[in-house]
């Protein structure tokens, strides 16, 4: 019996699907932002193609590179800029505006039952709100902005059930590292993860997004967290179109049904250069840090900073520390609330919108023999800078990090 996958790949397909087959799908929303949107451009323009399949469907996010660092990136942007708007393209969202993984789901695009495709890998992360959404390269996604469609293997799904109440100071980051370390960086190749329970049911939307974002991590082609009430509470008001909540059947054929209970769950460490080379807190506490990057499209939204904030109330960091909001509505929220404030007054540096350090781009690149502890989703060599050391943590202990200059545990500042 189908899984939520092969539910929707069926649907966009218009044809009976299961694992292995491969189907040609309707996609429902396509995104490029504009690190990868000037590939894609590139090759839609090689293919000889003058119009999109449909403008209204197609989103552009600008948020790699901005504002732009480089003229080459000004130029760059200068170019998307002007095939968005000969192409028709209404759904732009310019330097400022956010993170496209967090952009897509504030503007109501990730939605339940649908199919959504991003030139980007963590596009995996509108699996939060039960959408099928997965990444794929430039070229790919050129054949997307001609045709609409795109041909997909479906994919064999994982059930992952987790039960427990996350203990104080550990959240779906640590959740999410675990589970990355037991399954490995490859573990869940071209496969689709379900994620049920208790813990899941309980998690925020916020908190969703970011378990689904690293799904990528172990190799899944999405992870889904079935549609409910949260899901359906936060789509009111903002949901583009009329949506259908897809469910797996009971009986539905897993290839894998794993099982987590995070009760007693420690906070969760992946030390360079791997995502899966995890280990508890224990493990590295004391590592001596030169900067803390509190951000990304893993834990860059209000409810990130507000822990944050909670932690360094009336203290002050140890180390610099950069904090990038997911997008501009995350940054008026948390500047109306007070909360941007006291992240200045204790001593954090607040950066526009945006992804920079995450990929080192700009905006808090490391140098060499530097060690930054990171709220992002990738610890790869050299990915935030030639040479440096990264650590990936949860917000909470990003924040008792900054206040200790050092890795540190969260619960003995939470005590």
């Amino acid at each position: 019996m189908p899984t939520i996958s092969e539910k929707i790949l069926s649907r966009a397909a218009g044809k009976q699907a299961v694992a292995d087959d491969f189907v040609i799908a309707n996609i429902d929303y396509a995104m490029a932002h504009d690190g990868t949107g000037v590939l894609a451009v590139k090759a839609f323009k090689e293919m000889s193609a003058k119009k999109v399949w449909d403008p209204g469907r197609i989103i552009v996010p600008f948020d790699h590179y901005t504002p732009a660092h480089t003229d080459t990136g000004a130029k760059l942007h200068q170019g998307i800029r002007q095939w968005v708007r000969e192409q028709g393209i209404t759904n732009f969202f310019d330097i400022g505006e956010g993170i496209c993984h967090q952009v897509l789901p504030e503007n109501g695009f990730a939605m339940p039952g649908k199919l959504i495709i991003g030139a980007d890998s963590h596009s995996c992360t509108y699996g939060a709100f039960g959408a099928f959404s997965t990444g794929v390269g430039a070229t790919d996604m050129a054949e997307v902005f001609v045709s609409g469609k795109l041909w997909l293997r479906v994919p064999h799904t994982i059930k992952i059930t987790v039960d427990g109440k996350l203990p104080p100071g550990i959240s779906a980051k640590d959740l999410t590292l675990n589970i990355i370390k037991n399954i490995g960086t490859d573990g869940a190749n071209y496969k689709a993860i379900e994620y049920y329970g208790e813990t899941i049911r309980n998690l925020s939307i916020a908190q969703r997004m970011t378990l689904c974002n690293m799904s990528i991590e172990m190799g899944a082609k999405t992870g889904i967290v079935p549609a409910d009430e949260k899901t359906f509470d936060y789509l009111k008001g903002k949901a583009k179109e009329k949506y259908e909540p897809v469910y797996a059947d009971d009986n539905a054929a897993y290839c894998e049904d794993l099982y987590y209970d995070v009760s007693n769950l420690e906070p969760q460490i992946a030390k360079p250069h791997e995502v899966d080379n995890v280990s508890n807190i224990g493990e590295v506490a004391g590592t001596p840090l030169d900067q803390v990057f509190i951000g990304s499209c893993t834990n860059g939204r209000y409810e990130d900073l507000q822990v944050v904030a909670n932690i360094l109330h009336k203290k002050h960091v140890k180390v610099r520390t950069i904090v990038l909001p997911a997008s501009r509505s995350v940054l008026i929220k948390a500047t109306n609330s007070g909360i941007i404030a006291a992240l200045l007054k204790a001593g954090a540096v607040i950066a526009p919108p945006g992804c920079g350090p995450c990929l080192g781009a700009h905006q808090g690149v490391i140098c060499e023999g530097e060690t930054c502890l990171s709220t992002s989703n990738r610890n790869f060599k050299g990915r935030m800078g030639a040479g440096g050391l990264i650590y990936l943590s949860s917000p909470e202990t990003a924040a008792a990090s900054a206040l200790r200059g050092k890795i540190a545990d969260p619960r003995e500042v939470l005590r």
